[in-house]
């Protein structure tokens, strides 16, 4: 009699075969070995299945069993998601540290959320209330800076509030009971939601606000909107993650998530190490209170990178549904795209370029395109954004490799990070004459009610001033400075200010690591003042361009930064002082 319970057939690094599988459905959660491993079913074909184990599969050998769950790979969605440390399948960290001590073991598994914790419900509605998909049932203060909204399980429509409480509830407790067309819904406070599948919402809207990062050469120059995508390429080296480590500290998103893709183990465990003591400049309370961070290092099974992203980003999507404005950060998706292609490797499917599989272009574009400004699920009129930006590690800074062109085809900011300035000590290191914004259109009405009327002209004109300032420095190369005119003299003056005075930031000055859209604005136009004011005297042929270098103001612009972001007279008295001194020449 042949045994008909499926086990395994062939072992290939994290790609398990095995057979006796006709019950099994794609993407279904298996349990693998007699260690009970973690995997997932990514092909069948004639009653075999493929499998990608998300544990080290050392030792696993033919024989052994393969257990069917009939679950899909999901998170565990509710209250105590924020403040958490996961791995790439949502095993909280913390909780198998203490199970099997710093070195995890095979086929340990834990809840998502805390199984024990009571969180306090309070209920927005009232017995007897009609209630669908995404209507807020109630809501429990998760931090000090987040309100956690329970919402109706999508698929509910119409139903009515039987019974409903306020109270001290697990997250797995009935809160309120549904009479959904005749059928019995009992709604706890969790949810669990397959990974793979984008989380619905009404309706996409057109993103019109920007997402302010305090980071001048991000917010005057490549603005990016709540609800878009960035991607910064860079060489080893540039910045790529101390600018997203930035970046999640400082932007106004409500949560943030970070995924740490197959990163270098002392990064992450810089982040998971800085991010519980840094405080969060909006609010004033620690950083964490509004952050999940997913830790899936380089040293970690390499298909627990693939699934890490994607359960990132549906953590983050259950937030965008609350009404929140979520900030994703994605280090790396270098790393994601090689777990890909090392599992398409070992399943022998056909190479596309660089031997990545063929479908990288469509799973890039897929992940990318669950960002956005929606309009929620529910009747209240929710509007959540996601906003998600990507690190990718091109070989040698090479941006023609696959993984960094299909980025650029469906991100719309590109913040391009350059090795030369990182050298030079000019951070952030990103390149203003490659990277570029997209969002442009989208955040022309918002700057000019909210910040200032002339705001364009006067990116428009500083901007212009660092692209002619490279075509200057080719003619300076050559044939040297003295075969400037004096208006192009003048050009290299204000470009160097803008360059020095305005593009690089100090991370480690807290006054200048952090600087307001208003502040930046008024900053970059007394810079420009000195080039307006400038230009009525350079078509004097008596005029002597050294006196300008060498007025007093010129200095007073190298510390524009520390005038305070309310004291506008402070710089209306920096500009007056530029026009009263070249005025005086």
């Amino acid at each position: 009699m042949t045994n008909s319970n499926p086990v395994i057939v062939k072992v290939s690094g994290p790609l398990v075969v095995a057979s006796n599988m006709e019950k099994a459905k794609m993407y279904e959660v298996v349990r693998v070995g007699d260690e009970k491993l973690v995997g997932e079913i990514i092909r069948l074909e004639k009653g075999n299945a493929s499998i990608q184990v998300y544990e080290e599969t050392a030792g696993v050998g033919p024989g052994e069993p393969v257990l069917l769950t009939g679950q899909t790979l999901s998170v565990e969605l509710g209250p105590g998601l924020l403040e958490s440390i996961y791995d790439g399948i949502q095993r909280p960290l913390a909780i198998l540290e203490e199970e099997s001590g710093h070195f995890l073991a095979r086929g340990i598994d834990a809840p998502g959320l805390d199984q024990t914790k009571k969180w306090d419900f309070v209920s927005t509605v009232s017995e007897g209330d009609t209630v669908s998909e995404g209507d807020v049932l109630g809501t429990v203060q998760e931090t000090a800076l987040i309100l956690h909204k329970i919402m109706v399980p999508v698929g509910i429509i119409n139903a009515k509030v039987e019974k409903i409480e306020s109270g001290h509830f697990k997250v797995s407790d009935t809160i309120a009971v549904l009479d959904n067309k005749g059928k019995k819904e009992n709604i706890a406070m969790r949810q669990f939601w397959p990974i793979r599948n984008a989380r619905k919402a009404t309706s996409k809207q057109l993103p019109s606000e920007p997402l302010v990062t305090g980071c001048r050469s991000i917010d005057m120059f490549f603005p990016l909107t709540k609800g878009g995508a960035a991607c910064i390429p860079g060489p080893f080296g540039a910045g790529k993650t101390v600018t997203q480590q930035g970046l999640a500290k400082y932007c106004d998103a409500q949560v943030i998530v970070y995924i740490g893709c197959g990163e270098r183990g002392n990064e992450m465990t810089e982040v998971l190490n800085d991010f519980p003591h840094l405080i969060d400049p909006n609010s004033g309370e620690p950083l964490m209170k509004r952050t999940v961070l997913i830790a899936n290092t380089s040293n970690m099974p390499v298909a627990a990178r693939e699934a890490s992203v994607y359960t990132g980003i549906t953590i983050a999507e259950y937030y965008r549904d609350m009404g929140y404005n979520v900030a994703l950060m994605a280090d790396s998706t270098s790393r994601w795209a090689e777990a890909m292609r090392e599992m398409s490797g070992r399943l022998e499917e056909m190479p596309g370029e660089e031997g990545y599989p063929a479908y990288l272009g469509s799973k890039t574009a897929e992940f990318y395109e669950r960002a956005g400004l929606v309009k929620c699920l529910g009747s209240d009129d929710r509007v959540g954004s996601l906003t998600v930006i990507g690190a990718v590690s091109p070989p040698g800074g090479d941006l023609s490799e696959p993984v960094s062109q299909n980025t650029l085809r469906v991100t719309k900011t590109y913040w391009g990070l350059d090795s030369k300035l990182s050298y030079q000590r000019h951070f952030p290191a990103i390149n203003w004459l490659k990277s570029y914004s997209l969002y442009l259109p989208n955040l022309e009405v918002y700057m000019k009610d909210n910040i200032a009327s002339d705001y364009w002209e006067v990116r428009e004109t500083a901007m212009g001033l660092l692209q002619e300032e490279a075509k200057l420095e080719e003619i300076v190369r050559l044939v040297g400075p003295d075969a400037l005119s004096t208006r192009e003299k003048l050009v290299l003056l204000v470009a160097k200010s803008i360059r020095e005075d305005y593009l690089y930031q100090d991370s480690f000055d807290p006054e200048d690591a952090y600087i307001i859209p208003a502040k930046q604005y008024q900053m970059l136009k007394t810079i420009v003042t000195l080039y307006e004011e400038g230009m009525k005297l350079v078509d004097r042929e008596e005029f002597d361009f050294n006196l300008v270098s060498e007025l007093p103001v010129i200095i007073k612009l190298g510390r524009i930064k520390e005038v305070a972001a309310d004291d506008i007279a402070g710089f209306e008295k920096v500009r007056s002082e530029i026009v009263k001194e070249i005025g005086a020449l």
